[in-house]
């Protein structure tokens, strides 16, 4: 069933209007340029992941014109700068990007607010990352949990753990794009694709992040690719090509179950 699922996954997205396998691929494969080169830039793909939650991508992405803008209120996305700037005061950091990058509208500050808790987040990821005198150092940090499948599981719980906003499944999405292609997201779209189609029993995290592991062992791809096949399939966003097909997790589980369907009248 992992395998069929898998391969029916690719081939429904080639059925969508206007999508190619070279398109496909170019998603669903890491590439080693995207690895950041400097401590400053894994702390802003750590901040891309952080606004990842929820609404985030509208109410904060947008609302300062991408997460590029705030390297002027970030010190360039220096964790100790920012530590020597706001030392632990998040609402100093808020107030900073509201009067410096214009934000517009009303800006809730309750606690449980998108932008109080976006700040809290800057704040606990660069005193997290300021332990760390670069980017190498680390990665030979994260490269002891990925080498132990084990221990794999164990990294975005501790990440979640040291930085405010940081959950198991954004945790996941921030290793995995800074090139730790053996990390798969269990997102909204996996967890619905995978329990409708029996890939997994539950919905809770850590069992649909091992469901990832397991499909990508039985069709010998990473657990990054496996994470993307499925989540272009229930997100509909070719981001790279900035091509939108809408979301199709349902419609998807029905052409699965279609499929089977039609193979079992076929013996």
């Amino acid at each position: 069933m992992d395998r069929q699922s898998y391969e029916l996954a690719q081939k429904y997205l080639l059925e969508l209007p206007g999508i190619s396998q070279k398109m496909i691929d170019k998603h669903i494969y890491y590439h080693p340029k995207l690895r950041p080169r400097t401590l400053n830039e894994v702390y802003k793909r750590l901040l891309e992941s952080a606004q990842n939650a929820g609404m985030g991508p509208s109410v904060i992405g947008k609302s300062v014109g991408g997460i590029d803008a705030l390297g002027k209120v970030l010190c360039g996305f220096d964790p100790e700068g920012i530590l020597n700037k706001y030392n632990d005061d998040w609402g100093k950091v808020l107030d900073t990007i509201i009067k410096e990058l214009n934000l517009s509208g009303k800006i809730r500050k309750t606690s449980r607010s998108l932008w109080p808790r976006f700040s809290k987040t800057i704040i606990s990821a660069a005193r997290f990352l300021a332990q760390f005198k670069n980017n190498m150092e680390f990665y030979r940090w994260i490269n002891f949990f990925d080498r132990n499948a084990l221990a794999r599981p164990a990294l975005p719980m501790l990440l979640s753990y040291e930085i405010d906003g940081f959950g198991f499944p954004l945790a996941c999405d921030f290793v995995k794009e800074i090139g730790y292609t053996n990390f798969g997201k269990p997102d909204v779209h996996l967890k619905k694709i995978f329990t409708e189609l029996n890939l997994c029993k539950k919905t809770d995290d850590y069992s649909v992040f091992k469901a990832i592991v397991r499909i990508a062992d039985n069709v010998d791809v990473p657990p990054y690719t496996v994470d993307k096949v499925f989540w272009l399939v229930g997100n509909g966003y070719f981001y790279l090509d900035n091509i939108k097909v809408g979301r199709h997790a349902d419609r998807f589980v029905r052409y699965v179950r279609k499929y089977g369907e039609s193979r079992r009248h076929a013996i």
